[in-house]
């Protein structure tokens, strides 16, 4: 191997994470293997996990043999019972590759995590297939502070006692960690506003809801609609007074935000008569354009509209949508620019379909014909060949590779940003 390789790492039987030395380090687009160029990893970003995948053989490239090749027993103890490993990626980071494995019989599904390929390097420790692709550090684990988002979790959900929303919220920092209430419970930037127990999809890598054995749900949907006081007594104070100030109707402990249209319309209202201060968001699945129309009236900022593909045969098979289409997507995307607010997507990023040839060009459609703002490029939590299998994929040509997609993106909209979060528009 070539002395810029990082080498494959892979855990023993006993869970130790270990490297195997005559092996480079390989990623996986969409199942097939692939060596990695330098561009195409960055030391592990402080606050990503690894996950051991089992019943998953990892496999590298053997540069003696010229060649991948699995590894199935472990080379320094010469023992068997070796498993793959990958790395959730700390927010702000967007993957280059899935790791590469042969799955075993009966493997079972990987947790709703998205997965990078790792490897390690001498110089740099473990690194991972990945690269920032927003430099907003409002979810680096550096600036967090456990004790003092404890003390003021703690302290508003014993105040405010009768605001069923703010206890939900201290549940979601406290247990879950949830990086969005845990800068809420410091008083500073993007704020969660979570509203509606129900949906109009059935998303296959759904989060908070899962009625399959084989998955788990990772966090607990809100059980209840809050009140526009409710939401008002969360939003209001943060958008007075923390720096950088976003308050987002939000999607991930929760179903569709715009089933409840009718309490988030009032709720703007009244923040928009108590301040002008910060950015009032939606982030949704875009299905009621005529509802996004109120919002806009009643004085939403920006939305951002989730999907995994501009191709609605594939959008459909993950998503599942009931009682919309793809189409209506793309009438809230134009609604919103319409009426001169920010639009942007949250795009699940997954090697080799995310940056297959026909959904570049699809992706391309969609940003032409809306005037989309911004693109977050968000990894896919869900095990990617599963993923694959379930939407049925058919791959158009070879994969442009995640960096050249966002290059010809950029080269074709000048306009068009990139990132990972909600940007704050007003202070």
């Amino acid at each position: 191997m070539t002395d810029d390789s990082p080498s494959l790492v892979y855990a023993d039987a006993r869970g130790n994470i270990l490297d195997a030395p005559d092996l480079e380090m390989a990623g996986s687009s969409a199942g097939r293997w692939h060596r990695l160029s330098p561009e195409d990893w960055i030391p592990l970003p402080e606050g990503s996990e690894l996950f051991l995948l089992p019943r998953r053989l990892p496999a590298g490239y053997d540069p003696a043999r010229k060649r991948f090749r699995i590894l199935e027993s472990d080379p320094a103890r010469g023992e068997g019972s070796v498993q793959a490993v990958g790395a959730f990626m700390a927010p702000a980071h967007t993957l280059t590759y899935s790791p590469a494995y042969e799955a075993l019989p009966r493997a079972p599904l990987l947790p709703l995590f998205s997965y990078a390929a790792v490897g390690w390097r001498e110089d740099e420790g473990l690194v991972a297939a990945g690269f920032r692709v927003d430099e907003d550090e409002r979810q680096d684990f550096r600036h967090m502070d456990p004790e003092r988002i404890r003390r003021n979790a703690r302290r508003r959900m014993s105040i405010e006692d009768d605001n069923r929303l703010v206890q939900h919220l201290g549940k979601c920092a406290l247990t879950y960690g949830c990086p969005a209430a845990r800068n809420l419970f410091m008083e500073r930037w993007e704020a969660p506003l979570p509203t509606s127990p129900v949906c109009n999809a059935a998303c296959l890598g759904c989060i908070s809801l899962q009625k399959s054995d084989r998955l788990r749900a990772p966090q607990d949907r809100i059980a209840f609609v809050p009140t526009a006081e409710e939401i008002v007594g969360v939003a209001v104070p943060h958008l007075k007074q923390a720096p950088r100030a976003v308050a987002s109707f939000v999607q991930g402990c929760e179903g569709e935000p715009l089933l409840q249209a009718s309490v988030l319309e009032r709720s703007i209202r009244i923040m928009r008569e108590e301040t002008s201060r910060g950015t009032i968001n939606l982030n949704t699945n875009g299905s009621l354009p005529r509802a996004v129309e109120k919002l806009c009236r009643a004085g939403l900022d920006s939305i951002r509209v989730s999907l995994n593909s501009c191709r609605p045969s594939y959008y459909s098979r993950y998503f599942r949508p009931k009682g919309y289409r793809f189409e209506d997507l793309k009438e809230t995307l134009g609604c919103v620019k319409a009426h001169g607010r920010f639009a942007s997507v949250n795009y699940f990023v997954l090697p080799g379909f995310t940056d297959d040839p026909e959904e570049f060009e699809a992706l391309c459609g969609l940003i032409a014909e809306t005037g989309l703002d911004l693109v977050q490029m968000r990894n896919l939590n869900i095990d990617p060949l599963w993923y694959l299998r379930a939407i049925r994929h058919k791959p158009s040509g070879k994969p442009l590779g995640v960096r050249r997609l966002m290059n010809r993106l950029q080269e074709r909209f000048p306009r068009l940003r990139f990132g990972y979060f909600n940007p704050p528009l007003n202070f």
